[in-house]
């Protein structure tokens, strides 16, 4: 028996014209793959599911356990606009849950590892919503096709004049509004070539497979253009980089249940719990949020990235901001913005290490701390150990070890993905480590 999603995109790819299908879906470390079918193939694969080699995939499986397989999820089919040719032929796109050949969902798929704490969340009446606000650099490319390395700083909403990247920008908006996903904002960011695109607020499985698709939008069209798109954390010393402030908030019986007009801030006690939950967590899950080498050259005092364990409404340097919203949307629009996640990660697991956090503060009542609204970089340790603030993991092997030391990204990702996550980031670790920098050179080749 067919059910009525997988008749509505056998319906879809009819009508829009399909010839191939991509079949989507990330490893553990948030790249993008994908298995491209004949629209022929597609009745199959939405009934059967189209087998992979998981050993081919980093974190997935060793090469004697590699067979699994793919099941498109019906609700993500969308048309690829920068692949939509009528004469050759349309191809469209499916996101992908990964399951094992005894039909069970494999437990390392990270869209599947958010799908379990959701369903944590939701046996407990919540719904998790989410907003992410990806950063981005685009370089231009010269005629050889290497990549133009510069940049400096501006400042927020600089782009005065209609050029290229604003250009860019505006088609990828496009491209997303054609694939279902709205956007909220685009703007300039600080440095020189850094742009911001934000996700619509929605439930967190959908925002987490937005954000995937954003991301693949701006590369491919940026590639259109010349142009070169990364999501690197820091690419130069001395200027912003690029974050993805994390916007949040539980629902309950259709009701954001953060929101209390008799509080201060206009919080709820759940959400102060939520908040408590993720502060006392942050350092074990921060190597999730801000997940290779460059992430912590981004998370340094005075560029408006994060680094003290803290919360506030209006300030810029506090981990965790509760923003004002408009006069009448408070039920709707009260919410808390981390910010020290970065867009080099994977929002699957992002998403879902900060929803455990939060709720083990739900579940053990947490009391959260005072807010701080003064500038924490200009804190010395004896302040910060008078408000109780911790800072973060200043490296990725420091990340590493509170990782190890911690529960909340072990009960998240369970025993397999976390050794194998572990082992990962200690490879990556120990490349950099031995790895001879150009600053190396440039500090000691001469003077020694």
């Amino acid at each position: 028996m067919i059910s009525d999603s997988i008749k509505e995109v056998l319906s879809k790819v009819k009508s829009d014209k399909v010839t191939f299908v991509d079949l989507q879906f990330t490893d553990f470390l948030g790249n993008i793959k994908s298995s491209t079918i004949p629209v022929y193939n597609l009745e199959d694969a939405l009934i059967r599911g189209v087998w992979i080699d998981g050993s081919s995939i980093e974190g997935f499986a060793r090469i004697h356990e590699s067979d699994m397989y793919l099941m498109p999820d019906p609700d993500t089919y969308a048309l690829l606009p920068w692949r939509n040719n009528i004469q050759t032929g349309r191809v469209a796109r499916l996101i992908c849950d990964i399951y094992k050949p005894n039909h069970e969902p494999f437990e390392g798929d990270p869209r599947n590892i958010l799908k379990r704490v959701l369903l944590e969340a939701k046996s407990m009446g919540y719904e998790y919503f989410t907003g992410p606000e990806c950063e981005f650099f685009l370089f231009k490319k010269d005629e050889e096709g290497r990549i133009q390395r510069k940049s400096k700083g501006n400042g927020y909403y600089f782009n005065l004049i209609m050029d290229e990247a604003y250009a860019i920008k505006r088609e990828i908006m496009e491209a997303l509004f054609q694939m279902g996903i709205k956007s909220e904002t685009c703007t300039h960011e600080v440095a020189e070539g850094q742009h911001e695109i934000d996700i619509r607020y929605d439930k967190a499985l959908k925002t987490a497979d937005n954000t995937i698709s954003l991301k693949m939008a701006t590369k491919f069209i940026a590639f259109q253009h010349n142009y070169h798109a990364t999501f690197m954390p820091k690419p130069f010393f001395g200027i912003n980089g690029s974050g993805m402030h994390i916007h949040q908030s539980l629902w309950k019986n259709g009701e954001n249940i953060f929101y209390d007009k008799n509080d201060k801030y206009g919080l709820s006690k759940t959400a102060y719990q939520f908040l408590s939950g993720e502060l006392k967590h942050i350092r074990e899950i921060v190597g999730v949020l801000a997940p290779n080498v460059n992430s912590y050259k981004r998370l340094t005092p005075g560029y408006e990235a994060p680094v003290y364990t803290c919360w506030a409404r209006i300030n810029r340097s506090a981990l965790i901001r509760v923003p004002k919203v408009s006069k009448g949307y408070e039920d709707k629009a009260t919410r808390m913005e981390i910010r020290c996640p970065d867009p080099s990660g994977n929002p699957y697991l992002s998403f879902a290490v900060l929803l455990k956090a939060g709720m083990e503060g739900v579940k053990k009542s947490m009391k959260a701390p005072d807010p701080v609204e003064e500038n924490l970089f200009e804190f010395n340790d004896e302040k910060l150990a008078e408000h109780y603030i911790n800072k973060l993991p200043a490296s990725l092997k420091e990340a590493i070890e509170e990782i190890k030391k911690g529960t909340i990204v072990k009960k998240t990702f369970g025993e397999y993905t976390w050794k194998r996550y572990i082992e990962a980031k200690e490879e990556e670790w120990d490349k950099f480590r031995i790895w001879v920098t150009d600053w190396e050179r440039e500090k000691y080749l001469e003077m020694t």
